[in-house]
C-alpha cells in the first residue's frame, strides 16, 4: 500500500549532487539521505518546521557525507532540535562518520516512522548501501544506479555492480530511483553513443534535453524507464548486446565493456 503521508523533497547542493528529505506528515517527522553540505538541508527542515529523527549515509565519499558535522550543529544549535540517529553501512563504518547504528544488506530499519529495507549495491565503493522504501515507492541508490547510467568503478568490479543492478531491477517496477547526481545529460550522450535504434531512448532524450533547458532536476526517475533506456540495467538485452557488436557476449561482458566505454568517453 502506498503511503500518502510520504513527501520526498530533492534538493540539488554542491555542484551537481543531491541529498532528500523525507517527510512523514503522519508523525510530523523528517528523515535526511546523505549530506553533501548542510545549507540546502537546514533551509528545507527549518521551512517544513520538523524534527529530523534519522540520517541515512550511502557511501563514505566526502561529497555524502562531509556536510554532517554542520548538519548536526544545526539541528541541535540553530533549531533546538535532539540530535538525529545517523545510520550507515556496518562494513563501511571504519571510513564513515560516527554512527549511532550500523546496518547490512538484508536488514529492516525505520526512518522517521517509515519502513525500509538495506541492499548492498556495491560497485562504486565497496559497503555502498541502497534504501528502499516500499510505502514510499522509493529507493535511494546514490552513486549505484543513476539516471541512464552508474557510479564509476573505485574499487568494485564490473561483476559486482552488475548484480547490484540486477537487485535493483527487481524491485517493483513504479518504484522511483532517487541518485546522487545530476549526471543525466552525459548519460544520456552517452547511451545514444552506443548506436542502438531504441525509441524509448530517443523520446527520454528528449525529455531530458527539455527538464535541464528549464532547469528542473532529471531526478528522481522512475525505476521502469531505466530498465528501458538505461544500458547499465540492460546488459542482458539481445538489442544493446547487438548494437555494441556483441551479441554472443555474457551480460556480464557486455556490462564490463559499457562501463568500459563509458570510462573513457
Amino acid at each position: 500500500m502506498v503511503n500518502s503521508s510520504v513527501t520526498i523533497y530533492t534538493l540539488p547542493c554542491l555542484s551537481d549532487n543531491y541529498a532528500y528529505v523525507v517527510f512523514n506528515s503522519a508523525n510530523g517527522t523528517a528523515a535526511i539521505v546523505d549530506v553533501p553540505e548542510a545549507g540546502p538541508l537546514v533551509d528545507k527542515i527549518s521551512e517544513l518546521n520538523v524534527p529530523v529523527t534519522d540520517i541515512f549515509l550511502t557511501h563514505h565519499h566526502s561529497d555524502h557525507v562531509d556536510g554532517l558535522a554542520d548538519l548536526q550543529a544545526a539541528l541541535t544549535d540553530s533549531l533546538s532540535q535532539a540530535p538525529a540517529q545517523v545510520i550507515g553501512a556496518r562494513a563501511d563504518a571504519h571510513r564513515l562518520p560516527a554512527l549511532d547504528r550500523s546496518v547490512g544488506p538484508g536488514d529492516c530499519l525505520t526512518l522517521c516512522g517509515i519502513e525500509g529495507d538495506v541492499y548492498d549495491v556495491s560497485g562504486h565503493t565497496l559497503g555502498h548501501l541502497a534504501l528502499h522504501l516500499p510505502s514510499a515507492r522509493a529507493v535511494f541508490t546514490a552513486d549505484s544506479l543513476m539516471a541512464m547510467g552508474c557510479g564509476r568503478l573505485f574499487e568494485g568490479s564490473a561483476a559486482q555492480m552488475w548484480h547490484s543492478l540486477q537487485q535493483l531491477r527487481s524491485l517493483p517496477q513504479d518504484t522511483w530511483v532517487y541518485s546522487g547526481h545530476e549526471y543525466t545529460t552525459s548519460n544520456m550522450a552517452f547511451t545514444q553513443s552506443l548506436g542502438e535504434d531504441n525509441p524509448a531512448i530517443a523520446a527520454r532524450a528528449a525529455q531530458i534535453t527539455k527538464d535541464r533547458t528549464a532547469g528542473r532536476p532529471t531526478v528522481p526517475s522512475p525505476l521502469a524507464l531505466e530498465m528501458q533506456t538505461n544500458p547499465f540495467m540492460r546488459a542482458d538485452d539481445p538489442a544493446l548486446k547487438a548494437a555494441m557488436g556483441m551479441p554472443g557476449s555474457t551480460a556480464g561482458q557486455v556490462f564490463a565493456e559499457i562501463r568500459s566505454r563509458k570510462d573513457k568517453f
